[in-house]
């Protein structure tokens, strides 16, 4: 008798897991622990192993993810299960890279990444690559990231004090200058200011472009924050000034009402240059970011509920393709050059 897979979703009560589990339709037996801050994540964990056989998944909704994702990855390469997150911590995809070995070996599949960062971006990239298979330059940029969630705002409260990181020569480096661009979201060029964003990890895992700069769209928001930074930051570095913020987030709205969503969209663009001059560039719509990541989280488990993963880290890229996009809902790509 064939047996449905088992999704186990770490981080349920959380904002985007409640999102993603109501949209899952494949034929998943899910499971969904209340993990606890009174037990260590491994140990709690050990609790489930007897209700997963090899090849079912585990989606971890548990961020920020930097303090998360060992003791659920560890669990499923112990289990031969296959992790899923939604993740934009350039850190934790690395981290995860130097792991594929082991993953291989396990049979486990890694695939970080399957909300709106970084699948819209990502598989853009895909599209754009192939537009410019020589490419040695790539600079990504996102608009309509207005909405934020309490568990986003935490992860990005992490980075207080931080430099700026992109990828220059193959290699991540810090970037003492703030860096500027443009892009036309849809309505003409619009200023963007770089970030420390998850792009610049599987972007070079993706296609292996040696210089990869993520933007986010210059809202009066963004300025005022990344200059606070650039300026202030390093007064939390260290300091009691971080856990403040962090306890200040503690009373952030859960996460932006389905009303507010639907009035908004986010765009993608992604910008390639060879070392000739040639640039190609192309632009993704999509729904509201969190809609977004409901749609395309619930799409890939749905997938993998009824196909076998690909063993080793991989990115959405590599193992989606770069037309996955354009499956979900309210997507729509143009090539603008």
């Amino acid at each position: 008798m064939h047996r449905n897979k088992t999704l186990l979703i770490l981080g349920i009560e959380g904002y985007s897991g409640q999102l993603i589990a109501r949209a899952l339709s494949g034929p998943l037996t899910v499971v969904t622990p209340q993990i606890s801050r009174g037990r260590t994540i491994a140990d709690q964990l050990t609790d489930y192993a007897s209700v997963l056989e090899p090849g079912d998944l585990v989606l971890n909704c548990l961020g920020p993810f930097q303090y998360t994702y060992l003791d659920v990855l560890e669990f499923c390469l112990a289990n031969a299960v296959h992790y899923f997150d939604i993740c934009a911590e350039w850190q934790v995809f690395e981290a995860m890279q130097g792991l594929s070995a082991r993953a291989e070996r396990a049979g486990s599949m890694l695939l970080p990444g399957i909300g709106f960062d970084v699948v819209a971006s990502d598989c853009l990239l895909g599209h754009v690559y192939k537009r410019c298979p020589d490419a040695t330059r790539v600079q990504i940029g996102i608009s309509g990231l207005e909405l934020i969630s309490r568990g986003s705002a935490r992860t990005m409260a992490d980075l207080i004090g931080e430099p700026l990181k992109v990828r220059r020569r193959g290699r991540i480096v810090a970037e003492s200058r703030m860096l500027q661009s443009s892009f036309d979201f849809g309505s003409g060029q619009r200023p963007a200011l770089a970030v420390s964003w998850g792009d610049i990890s599987t972007a070079w895992h993706s296609t292996g472009v040696p210089n990869i700069e993520v933007f986010f769209e210059a809202t009066p928001a963004l300025s005022a924050a990344v200059f606070a930074n650039k300026t202030f930051g390093w007064l939390a570095t260290g300091s009691a000034l971080g856990q403040t913020a962090q306890n200040l987030l503690s009373r952030f709205p859960k996460g932006p009402q389905e009303a507010s969503r639907a009035k908004k969209n986010a765009t993608v663009v992604v910008r390639a240059n060879n070392d000739l001059g040639q640039v190609a560039e192309s632009r993704l719509h999509t729904r509201e970011a969190y809609s977004f990541t409901a749609d395309s989280s619930s799409a890939v488990l749905n997938y993998f509920s009824e196909h076998p993963g690909r063993a080793g880290f991989q990115t959405p890229n590599t193992v989606l393709g770069a037309d996955f996009p354009m499956s979900l809902p309210h997507c729509m790509r143009v090539d603008q050059q």
